[in-house]
């Protein structure tokens, strides 16, 4: 499962970068938690890894909900 080095923060658009790294021996799987960390605005963000399609070759994206 692809998880991307960096995201856009939705709160100020800034980027936010990758806190978590998977341990050596284990892959990202689906459940997973994921952090980042805002640049700019010093916002967290825990993102849940979601698999709604296994044999979908796009990188991964974060779900966003409603604001």
């Amino acid at each position: 499962m692809h998880v991307p080095e960096t995201i856009i923060c939705v709160d100020c658009g800034g980027v936010c970068h990758l806190l978590s790294y998977p341990r050596p021996d284990e892959p990202w799987e689906s459940g997973d938690i994921i952090a980042y960390r805002c640049s700019d605005c010093l916002d967290r963000w825990d993102i849940v890894m979601t698999d709604d399609d296994p044999d979908d070759d796009r990188p991964w994206q974060p779900e966003t909900g409603p604001a």
